[in-house]
């Protein structure tokens, strides 16, 4: 197997998909010297990439799902003050990948799930760094912070399960109390007593724009950008031979699938029935604020995270689960702004922005990353639920590595297509 930077030969990818993991490989295949062509529905970055929170969460490896939340979730959902919501009459069709997904809430589900996601978001910053060297798209990465905040020692002391097995990966952290605190971040309020700060994070200052821009060398690199809907890949004697694209076959010899939450289908048509439904997110972002937080915050008691970007404070979180069809609820734009009110009182603002959108989540919180069985040249890159930003450019360079022949240097087993067949 070819060790070198040199494919083992030239090939025609189609990447369907332009997020953040669509477009990292799309990079990484054009370095690797291969053909590209990047196909989207709507146009680089219109989803996810667009609207998340914007931080590079290298420590983000615990999932939503874990011990006790099935305990916790029917009473989360009666009160308007938790992040949890559900379109009632999606519940019908929700409910097998629910019980799937609840069922992984377990100590040896998270651990797995923490030991998988480390090894593709533990060096986030290096990673999109080295992804953006060189695009134009540099000036909008930003090293930061990430800091974690706690009104009592008490609720710190609470996630010590999560911590502890942050610890186990390496990743460190300070805790900052009182004085120090408010040394920190005069802007925080004085609700919070505690935060855990971790160093060596990042931030992106425009998600959306700096997705466009890494698309954008990507065309100039060679790429061919094709709005449309692909809708199954042609195959001959097992291989890949084109992609079916709003009624047109587009021949390549290998199709990576990075669709984000709109993947499933096209999955299906592979062979791979994927346990996958859209976490629905939604962000709200405070234009021309009057003082700007220090770092991204996770709020700990709202589960949001507040984030500085160009012009704005963005603010992200929740998750309701309705499918990809519904509208927005208003819900969840009303959490949010009284979440911010809470966390810094006296914060004021000239106009906001709302936004809904769709994380990709499986049911065991995993993504996939690989190549799909019984399809030679066909590989996936998505499922990444609320770490696809952070997680984005390591995949795209492990697929672009796999599609070269050559072998990553980190086990794939634990993102195999193949558990899902």
């Amino acid at each position: 197997m070819n060790q070198g930077n040199t494919p083992s030969e030239k090939r025609t990818v189609a990447i369907v998909g332009a997020g953040i993991v669509g477009v990292s490989t799309a990079i990484w295949c054009l370095r690797d010297g291969h053909d590209v062509i990047l196909v989207d529905r709507k146009g680089p970055a219109e989803g996810a990439s667009h609207g998340n929170g914007g931080v590079l969460a290298s420590c983000s490896i615990i999932p939503v799902t874990v011990p006790g939340l099935l305990r916790k979730a029917p009473r989360m959902l009666l009160d308007p003050n938790q992040p949890l919501f559900l379109k009632w009459g999606y519940l019908p069709r929700l409910a097998p990948w629910l019980r799937s997904y609840l069922s992984n809430g377990t100590v040896a589900g998270v651990e797995r799930r923490a030991a998988a996601l480390h090894p593709i978001i533990g060096d986030s910053l290096a990673d999109h760094q080295a992804l953006a060297q060189g695009t134009g798209a540099e000036g909008w990465i930003v090293p930061s912070d990430y800091v974690f905040l706690y009104d009592t020692r008490a609720m710190y002391e609470g996630d010590a399960f999560g911590w502890n097995i942050r610890r186990r990966h390496g990743i460190e952290w300070e805790v900052l109390e009182g004085d120090a605190l408010r040394a920190y971040d005069p802007a925080l309020g004085p609700r919070f007593q505690l935060a855990a700060r971790c160093g060596d994070h990042g931030r992106i200052a425009d998600p959306g724009r700096y997705v466009k821009d890494l698309a954008q060398h990507a065309v100039a690199q060679g790429a061919r950008l094709v709005i449309g809907d692909a809708t199954d890949v042609a195959r001959e004697d097992g291989r890949v031979a084109g992609l079916r694209v709003s009624g047109e076959t587009i021949p390549c010899d290998a199709v990576v699938l990075a669709a984000g939450a709109w993947s499933k289908g096209l999955a299906q048509k592979l062979g791979v029935t994927v346990p996958l439904e859209s976490e629905r997110g939604y962000h709200l972002e405070l234009w021309e604020p009057s003082v700007m937080p220090r770092a991204p915050v996770m709020v700990a008691s709202g589960k949001f995270v507040a984030t500085p970007m160009e012009g704005r404070i963005r603010l992200a979180g929740v998750v309701e689960f309705g499918g990809l069809d519904a509208p927005a609820s208003r819900a969840p734009f009303r959490l949010l702004e009284r979440n911010i009110r809470a966390a810094m009182p006296g914060l004021t603002w000239k106009r906001t922005v709302e936004w809904m959108g769709h994380r990709p989540s499986v049911a065991d919180s995993i993504p996939l990353i690989g190549e799909v069985p019984g399809t030679e040249g066909a590989y996936f890159g998505f499922g990444h639920d609320h770490v696809g930003l952070t997680g984005g450019p390591k995949t795209g360079q492990i697929l672009s590595r796999l599609i070269s022949g050559r072998r990553p240097n980190i086990d794939l087993s634990p993102y195999s297509p193949a558990r899902f067949t």
